[in-house]
């Protein structure tokens, strides 16, 4: 688990098709480093691999099959560049940790495209384009991440297919957003609360009729089946609204 607040920016390096090395290009990011150890996690553009071996100014990761079909990464490696000039890195939240940002998991939703980025007196307004399968969590003032970062909507289309977020002169500066050019490809992870509320809502509408029994509520979606389904009677036989 990740919060979406980047602690430093590095270079990423494919070994072969199942490894990358990352070298930190920082102080900073030299002491991100050092808390390091073999086995933990590390969000690199958004995406979470798990780290093999450490080494003084670097990190190599293992990357799977499905990292690279459905992340930037495969981008790089199958565009014929085997390595990323930028690329944004944060450890995995520790407990007792500070969440400035929101849950991230660092499992990529779908990849989309910078439209297009405008300075103002205060903050860079940038616009991206999204797939569907990230689109149906883009809601205005929701939380979205982009390559790993924890970013706010300011605004977006009706069904999400696009949306802008405000992004204040620190983020931009320290991280790699300010070298993205329209038409740049990134990571994009819908907010987890999002996921949830979706499959909790999946039941057919008749389903929350509390006069119906658990035998026929599993008829309308056997999928559910072995699942508690929960309904006023089974909120009331467990303490809630008493």
């Amino acid at each position: 688990m990740f919060t979406g607040l980047i602690e430093a920016i590095g270079h990423l390096h494919f070994l072969n098709e199942e490894q990358v090395q990352v070298y930190f290009s920082s102080a900073h990011g030299q002491f991100a480093l050092n808390q390091l150890g073999i086995g933990d996690s590390v969000a690199v553009d958004g995406v979470c691999l798990t780290v093999e071996q450490v080494f003084t100014d670097s990190f190599i990761a293992a990357v799977s099959p499905e990292t690279i079909r459905k992340t930037t990464l495969g981008i790089e490696i199958n565009g014929g560049r085997h390595s990323a000039e930028w690329v944004n890195l944060e450890s995995s939240l520790r407990v007792g940790g500070k969440l400035g940002g929101h849950f991230v998991t660092g499992h990529i939703d779908g990849i989309g495209c910078l439209i297009s980025s405008v300075a103002t007196a205060t903050s860079w307004e940038m616009q991206f384009n999204c797939p569907h399968s990230v689109a149906r969590y883009i809601i205005p003032k929701g939380s979205v991440a982009v390559n790993g970062i924890s970013l706010t909507v300011a605004d977006c289309s009706e069904p999400g297919d696009w949306f802008t977020v405000a992004v204040i002169p620190h983020t931009y500066e320290y991280t790699n957003l300010s070298r993205l050019v329209p038409g740049n490809s990134v990571n994009l992870e819908g907010d987890i609360l999002g996921k949830y509320v979706e499959k909790f809502t999946r039941l057919p509408p008749v389903a929350h009729n509390q006069e119906m029994s658990t035998n026929q509520l599993y008829s309308l979606a056997p999928e559910w089946k072995g699942d508690t389904i929960i309904t006023t009677d089974f909120l009331s036989d467990h303490g809630y609204g008493k």
